[in-house]
């Protein structure tokens, strides 16, 4: 914790950002933390149920079951299945937005900026169509089609999506997923009260559920986004608060479903918009990002860079970004909407607007995004941001540091954009691999919190630690916005890393951390893992390829880290997910999966030892693969 007077908050690993919430007056998340350090002993192990009239009961030495008589274990796998059934079901919800969204694309003959990336999902689908629209309505068929099979109809894309030797184990250990939305409903009946008592079992539906949501969620989300919104393009960027320019009306975008707002961000560069802006005494219209859909701006930005200012910070950052008084509208469409920005939002007199219920704030107007309506819904968001604009600047200071933030941060990174920066191969990659100029990769991933060590402090140091020891970092989630906005995505960064990394960076004008962008982003690894497992001919569990969401925050990083144990990946996280309460589940995940999945989960709250275990792993993998 860090203090200001009176105030005491919560460390940042920004240290700009930590500065400025200190000297405000507005609470924010930081402020609360303090409030919130004592946490509850039985919720933390996971061994607290509450599913039925006879609870909550909680589980100890003196009464080691619940009165209907759950133990430990079951209560445990009972309560982490229904978590990353949630957060299978959020990327579930997302997906199946986008692939709505395209298929009207393709309906009403609407521009298609990602015309590589089509003809890509067409070749992986095995779709024959030479019409573009037609082809695009195909393929969000396709995926629609699978998520709402039921569950005892295998999806047919899972394979067609999957790495071959990766979809053969999952065959062997029957985890194919069946339609995802029906797998996300019976998760949820199979943790209900008195059913399933088996905590082997309903581990093994979590690595159901994370196929789906890595395969679905992430990875299809963003081929569907880049078919409509256009595929990213490596380029420097702007980064943290000096993004935003207050000559402009500023409407600030929270959530994850990029092709929700795509009419808008498109609609507020025509003249007749601008001149509604002119106007009311604005330069124009700017799009800041904030959270991740910010990210998947950021990823697209050389598509939009005169509708996007940039990306502002992750979701700890938005409350201060509001606080600022620069921005003018709030657009939510999905989370990492806090409802901490609700008071700060009324405080400083800006308009809410909430597109999709499930993001519903208590003070925003809801509309229902259809994309049919949508020419009519971006007419009223343009009203009001005026509206918002006119009647708020007059009586709200505006006090933002344009400090905050880097001007070369290295963005549009994909595995298409990075392979083909490397050549069209993946061939230079694995010859650094091999001489040890780069001795492996570890994704850095995930979200924000505010309690693995504070904001960002975690991912920070682990990051920091790990390009040290010539181990490049892939970052993806609101981690890369951590990263991004104290400079470990600049190509200077590179003085940090390793003798080895830093020679490789420099040569190439990269930093040693490279931004994939939002959390769905993860996807993206999971194609390069692939391809370079496929390059080598081998699978998965034995690259040289680690993964850590140290300050995983929500129940979707869960779903998250399941794909990532399906896939055969060791995974490090420095705060348990409320699993140490049973000995089973937790000898499951940290030791028995390495001989079912490949996989293992590695449970770690010192910065050095997280990287002495990841590196560890990834000098035995090079061992394994004759590597010095």
């Amino acid at each position: 914790m860090s203090s200001c007077g009176n105030c005491t908050i919560c460390s940042s690993a920004d240290k700009v950002l930590e500065n400025f919430i200190a000297n405000t007056e507005v609470e924010t998340s930081h402020h609360r933390v303090k409030d919130q350090s004592v946490k509850c002993g039985f919720g933390k192990q996971g061994v607290c149920c509450r599913l039925c009239a006879n609870g909550p009961c909680r589980i100890t030495p003196k009464a080691p079951r619940g009165v209907c008589g759950a133990t430990a274990d079951t209560i445990v796998a009972r309560n982490f299945l229904r978590t990353v059934a949630a957060g299978a079901g959020c990327y579930l919800h997302v997906v199946e937005t986008t692939a709505l969204n395209l298929k009207k694309t393709g309906e009403n003959k609407d521009k298609i900026k990602g015309v590589n990336a089509l003809n890509h999902l067409a070749e992986i689908f095995n779709i024959e169509e030479s019409d573009m629209h037609k082809k695009a309505i195909l393929i969000a068929d396709a995926v629609l089609k699978d998520l709402y099979k039921p569950r005892y109809e295998k999806m047919d894309l899972t394979e067609k999506m999957a790495y071959g030797p990766r979809f053969k184990k999952w065959q062997e250990l029957n985890i194919l997923p069946g339609g995802a939305k029906s797998e996300v409903f019976d998760a949820v009946v199979k943790s209900s009260t008195n059913l399933s008592s088996d905590p082997v079992d309903m581990m093994l539906n979590c690595l159901n559920l994370g196929i789906s949501t890595g395969l679905y969620g992430l990875t299809l989300t963003n081929l569907l986004n880049d078919v409509m919104l256009g595929e990213p393009v490596i380029r420097q960027a702007k980064v943290g608060f000096k993004v935003v320019d207050t000559d402009y009306i500023n409407i600030m975008v929270t959530g994850h479903q990029h092709s929700v707002i795509a009419h808008l961000q498109d609609r507020l560069l025509d003249e007749d918009i601008v001149s509604k802006a002119k106007a009311a005494g604005a330069k124009g219209f700017k799009l800041v990002g904030c959270t991740c859909v910010g990210q998947d701006l950021q990823l697209r930005g050389e598509h939009y860079k005169d509708v996007f200012s940039g990306h502002a910070g992750n979701n700890f950052t938005s409350e201060s970004l509001i606080s600022t008084g620069s921005i003018d509208i709030i657009l939510s469409e999905f989370n990492c909407t806090l409802p901490g920005i609700e008071p700060i939002a009324e405080e400083f007199e800006v308009k809410m607007i909430c597109l999709d219920d499930v993001a519903k704030k208590a003070n925003a107007d809801y509309i229902n995004y259809t994309y049919e309506d949508r020419e009519k819904i971006t007419d009223t968001i343009i009203e009001e941001a005026v509206k918002s604009y006119s009647s708020r600047r007059k009586n709200v200071g505006i006090n933002l540091p344009v400090d905050h933030g880097h001007d070369d941060v290295i963005t549009g990174v994909s595995e298409t954009s990075l392979r083909e920066f490397l050549g069209g191969t993946w061939k230079p990659l694995v010859d650094l691999i091999a001489s040890g100029k780069i001795k492996g990769v570890a994704g850095v991933v995930g979200c924000s919190n505010l309690t693995a060590k504070g904001h960002d402090i975690f991912t920070v140091e682990l990051t920091k630690e790990l390009i040290k020891r010539d181990i490049i970092v892939l970052s993806a989630g609101c981690s890369s916005g951590g990263l991004e906005n104290v400079g470990l995505m600049s190509p200077s960064a590179a003085s940090l890393a390793g003798d080895n990394l830093r020679e490789v960076c420099e040569s190439l004008g990269i930093p040693p951390v490279l931004n994939f962008g939002p959390c769905l982003a993860i996807g993206r690894l999971e194609i390069v893992a692939s391809e370079l497992a496929a390059f080598l001919n081998i699978d998965i569990p034995q690259l040289p390829l680690v993964l850590s969401a140290p300050q995983w925050l929500e129940e979707q990083a869960l779903a998250d880290g399941a794909f990532g144990l399906a896939l055969g990946l060791p995974l490090h996280l420095a705060i348990p997910p409320f699993i140490t309460g049973s000995e089973v589940v937790t000898k499951l995940l940290t030791e028995d999966l390495k001989d079912i999945t490949g996989g293992q989960l590695i449970l770690e709250d010192d910065v050095v030892k997280a990287a002495d275990r990841l590196e560890e792993i990834i000098i035995n993998r090079r061992t394994g693969l004759g590597l010095a």
